[in-house]
């Protein structure tokens, strides 16, 4: 009797052994699958990039830039990304195929100020005969424009569209250069990207200024949302007396690195419970890591904070057919995440 009990139990043990192994190696079989198909797409895109049809070949490293690229150029260029999906740019090393792609391009356009910091593509970037950093122009212009963080310049200037907005007669400048035959289709095109950046970047405001100026305060994985902050969340005045600051604040820094402190714990739940802040928002291509450890703390302390329902977009787009898919969509979509959840 107790031999037969034992063997049932060991049957049953080993069904659902085989169970759970069969639903992992279908799941991973489905996870390979996706990435054979994303690699695919990838290289026809690459192999189309690359075809001799006369057209400029432009390569830009985000699709942030890329995105402003193709609506510029349209037809008249080809276009591709080189640190495609959710990779961090910050910290983005060249792999196999990337030389290729950086010497077939006419052009180069790169965010600058930092972002691409990673020694092997900062060293190609920075040799490059035709690589435009885009954010480091902007900060001979409009030098007053570019925020800094601990002494370092913040690289994420396409989260305020009005400042990302001043790239666009650059990278029409550049194209004209290269390209004298279609120099009016570049300045139409380019107006008419401007005009709808305008109108973008007063939705983003207004929709930001319906949420109560007491709750609007943001704090994110990592400092990816100071443009953001002082463009859409700061109320009159504080842009100048530099009180907007106030206004967003992360635990991890330019670039993220899930390496907290004790003391830097300490700093962002005081800052959570000051300005009674109830959610930390993640990041789409941010480790949640750091975030958790804040809730955990906040938590031992009596604190009612808790991870929001929803990823914002910061360093990367979202994937094709996303409510964040394209430049101006990801900021569209980030002020509607974030009117529908500050509290």
């Amino acid at each position: 009797m107790g031999s037969t009990l034992l063997i049932n139990c060991a049957r049953k043990m080993f069904k659902k052994l085989v169970c759970s192994l069969g639903l992992a190696l279908f799941l991973l079989s489905l996870f390979l699958i996706g990435c054979s198909d994303q690699h695919q797409k990838r290289m026809l895109r690459f192999k189309k990039w690359v075809e001799p049809n006369g057209k400029l070949k432009v390569l830009s490293t985000t699709g942030m830039i890329d995105d402003l690229v193709r609506r510029i150029g349209q037809d008249h260029i080809d276009t591709i990304v080189l640190i495609e999906g959710e990779l961090d740019p910050h910290s983005y090393q060249l792999v196999k195929g990337d030389d290729e792609k950086l010497a077939h391009a006419d052009i180069i356009f790169y965010n600058g100020l930092g972002l691409e910091h990673g020694p092997s593509l900062h060293s190609y970037l920075a040799n490059h005969r035709q690589a435009i950093p885009l954010g480091d122009q902007l900060d001979k212009q409009f030098k007053n424009q570019v925020i800094y963080v601990n002494g370092q310049k913040d690289p994420h200037i396409w989260m305020d569209i009005s400042l990302w907005s001043k790239t666009v007669p650059i990278l029409v400048q550049t194209l004209s250069s290269s390209d004298p035959t279609h120099v009016k289709e570049y300045e139409k095109n380019g107006l008419v990207l401007l005009e709808e950046m305008a109108n973008t970047d007063r939705l983003v405001k207004e929709t930001m200024h319906k949420v109560p100026q007491e709750s609007r305060f943001l704090v994110t994985s990592h400092d990816a949302f100071n443009y953001f902050a002082r463009a859409y969340l700061s109320e009159p005045g504080e842009v100048e007396s530099g009180d907007w600051v106030k206004r967003f604040t992360a635990p991890e820094g330019l670039a993220p690195e899930s390496q907290l402190s004790v003391t830097h714990i300490k700093e962002i739940i005081e800052h959570l419970k000051k300005y009674q802040i109830k959610q930390i928002f993640p990041e789409s291509n941010v480790s949640r890591d750091s975030i958790r450890k804040i809730v955990n703390a906040g938590k031992e302390q009596g604190l009612d904070v808790q991870i929001a329902c929803c990823a914002l977009y910061g360093d990367a787009m979202g994937p094709e057919g996303s409510e964040g898919d394209s430049y101006l969509k990801m900021l569209l979509y980030n002020a509607k995440i974030l009117s529908e959840n500050m509290k």
